[in-house]
């Protein structure tokens, strides 16, 4: 087997309230939620952490609630909001920081795939939020130290882009026209429609999301009108129903209304698998011909116009659809003419683009094809790009004047 094929992907949907995770490799059909219980499906660990008074033993996740209530044990509440902040807690007179603590409690979590983990190397660990930001981006590459875990392993996505990564690795007939997900997981209930642009390639994606506040006492009435605001008037293949909200026998009319025509999912776990298949695809190991630009997800296209051989060619420095918050482009090139470099910015839905230039003032001058640059694309947000360009002279033949530019480049609006 080649060593491609045995990597393992972990996704990990983790929320103030529980944590899920999922395991994935190539042969696999699909994710494996992993149980707390064995033979059930009780995949959610509540985002719980414990202390056994007098000791430094922990406790997490249903275990650290029973210890707590029985008095065996203080918990951490908040762990995770109190981890990104920076905080500290402090337990029996002892000061901790919450972010050791969370480091703690995603041990014991992966731990749980021991036994995966063992027999193949880890190759993504997808972390799926409810939003993603700088501070969630700093807080868990620093865990990932402190876990022995390479940071170029760890991938954030937030739960929209799961959902996509998710709907749209099912069956095609489920994502034939638009699919629909209400999130029940917390008080207000969530809807998110995905829909394709068919006419441009790679097909755009646009996610739809609207809160629709909380389900008073008619909750089965209340859901159907909700559904229909959503989905009347669009032709819907499939509907994703998530959350422990949609436990018990309360849907009757709603639910007869969502299966008219339309395949209904019912389930808690679609995030931390979506955040599995994230990984896999992110790491090009099946092709995708979608692309999503969400709100962490890069607007621009960046390219440089290079001559490769006889031929000229188009080369990929920044790809829409990408985390601006990892994405890095570089390459080398020969500088040939004027001390000026084109990058050619287009928007992913358009075949239309915009050539900025970018000036190399004062660049020592040399023979032609004798000053070599390294090229490196960095976002700042999902909108602009820092390019920074180093002067690495050619050998022996031109010593490099250790000169950089550095140029900002933008989306038009």
């Amino acid at each position: 087997m080649e060593q491609e094929n045995v990597g393992l992907y972990l996704g990990m949907d983790i929320s103030e309230k529980y944590t899920m995770i999922s395991i994935y490799q190539q042969h696999m059909k699909e994710p494996q939620t992993i149980s707390t219980i064995m033979g059930s499906e009780s995949y959610q660990i509540p985002t719980a952490l414990a202390k056994k008074k007098g000791v430094g033993q922990w406790f997490f996740g249903r275990e650290a609630k029973v210890r707590v209530k029985s008095g065996e044990a203080l918990g951490v509440e908040d762990l995770l909001d109190k981890a990104r902040t920076g905080e500290e807690v402090f337990l029996e007179h002892e000061k901790y920081a919450a972010s050791d603590l969370l480091a703690i409690f995603l041990k014991r979590v992966l731990s749980l795939a021991g036994s995966a983990q063992a027999m193949m190397p880890l190759t993504k660990l997808v972390i799926c939020l409810d939003k993603v930001s700088v501070e969630y981006m700093e807080l868990f590459s620093a865990i990932m130290v402190k876990l022995g875990i390479e940071t170029d392993k760890l991938l954030l996505i937030d739960r929209r882009e799961s959902f996509y990564y998710y709907a749209l690795s099912q069956g095609p007939e489920t994502f034939l026209h638009d699919v629909v997900m209400f999130d029940y997981t917390e008080s207000d209930m969530v809807s998110c429609r995905l829909r394709r642009n068919m006419h441009t390639t790679p097909q755009v994606i646009n996610l739809d999301q609207k809160n629709h506040g909380k389900l008073l006492d008619q909750k089965d009435g209340e859901f159907q009108k909700i559904a229909q605001n959503v989905i009347d008037g669009q032709v819907v293949s499939a509907v994703y129903l998530i959350g422990d909200g949609f436990d018990g026998d309360w849907m009757k009319a709603s639910l007869q209304y969502l299966c008219h025509t339309r395949k209904v999912f019912v389930g808690k776990n679609l995030y931390s698998k979506g955040a599995c298949y994230a990984g896999f695809i992110k790491d090009g190991k099946r092709d995708w011909p979608f692309v999503y630009i969400g709100d962490n997800e890069l607007k621009l296209n960046l390219y440089l116009k290079v001559l490769v051989g006889n031929e000229m060619q188009f080369f990929t420095l920044i790809t829409a659809g990408q985390s601006w918050f990892d994405e890095v482009g570089e390459c080398e090139v020969i500088l040939d003419g004027t001390p000026e470099i084109e990058v050619w910015i287009q928007r992913p839905e358009s075949r239309e683009a915009h050539v900025e230039l970018l000036e190399l003032t004062d660049m020592v001058e040399r023979e032609r094809r004798t000053s070599r640059l390294r090229i490196t694309a960095e976002p700042i947000s999902d909108r602009k790009i820092k390019i920074t360009i180093r002067d690495l002279g050619f050998g022996e033949i031109a010593p490099s004047s250790n000169r950089t530019w550095e140029h900002t480049v933008c989306l038009e609006e």
